[in-house]
């Protein structure tokens, strides 16, 4: 019965990150096959479409060469998915938790496609004329090496800095302004989330390591006493 139960988790999370990947790549696809790079496209005050392409992490950010911050991301999706079967096999787990870890392991896959491939079929964007598709391997760059495709931005309200404050002292500000993807929203909504809700097994993944160590430093100490005792 539990191996049925596990069973029917697996399914539901593959196809829970099937249909959300499906949605991260019709949107990239969609922006970056009908804007061109840097238009602007106003929804309401506080919701933006901007087309804008990145090299680095989720939110833009950057610290390590493209070439490496994309393997870092094969070795971190290739971990997730590891540990996601093996917390689906052994079904101690809430489902909740489950499906939190399946939301990021989708965004880390959701812009890994892009770097991997988005660089071989497309020619490069310009704010001049839209990007298009080529024949596999013509594209802009090799492969690991693509750009990830952002187009959210939220900027809820602006303020001023108030005189007094160093370095931005009257100065405008916007609130949340970064520009963003669906991926890099399953990424933050699956990492909060766990954080308010599922402390208990984020505890219990750092009790895990600290077991291990005292199962080993108890069996050493057993194969010591018998030594001893011989």
């Amino acid at each position: 019965m539990e191996k049925k139960r596990n069973l029917h988790i697996g399914w539901l999370v593959t196809a829970m990150v099937v249909v959300l990947l499906i949605i991260d790549q019709w949107i990239k696809l969609y922006i970056k096959t009908h804007f061109c790079l840097g238009e602007s496209v106003r929804v309401t005050d506080w919701f933006f479409i901007d087309f804008i392409e990145n090299n680095g992490m989720a939110w833009g950010m950057s610290f390590i060469g493209k070439f490496w911050l994309s393997l870092l991301r094969s070795v971190a999706i290739v971990a997730l998915i590891v540990y996601l079967y093996r917390i689906i096999k052994r079904g101690t787990h809430r489902l909740l938790y489950i499906i939190l870890v399946a939301l990021v392991l989708t965004g880390a896959i959701g812009n890994m496609i892009d770097s991997m491939f988005y660089g071989l079929m497309f020619t490069a964007s310009s704010p001049y004329y839209v990007s298009y598709m080529v024949p596999f391997g013509d594209g802009y760059a090799p492969f690991f090496m693509g750009k990830v495709v952002d187009m959210f931005r939220f900027p809820f309200f602006s303020y001023t800095w108030p005189e007094w404050v160093p370095f931005w002292g009257g100065q405008q500000g916007t609130f949340f302004d970064p520009v963003f993807n669906f991926a890099d929203a399953c990424v933050s909504v699956g990492i909060i989330s766990m954080l308010l809700f599922c402390r208990k097994e984020l505890e219990h993944l750092g009790g895990n390591d600290k077991k291990k160590g005292e199962k080993k430093e108890t069996s050493a100490n057993k194969e010591d006493n018998k030594e001893d005792k011989n």
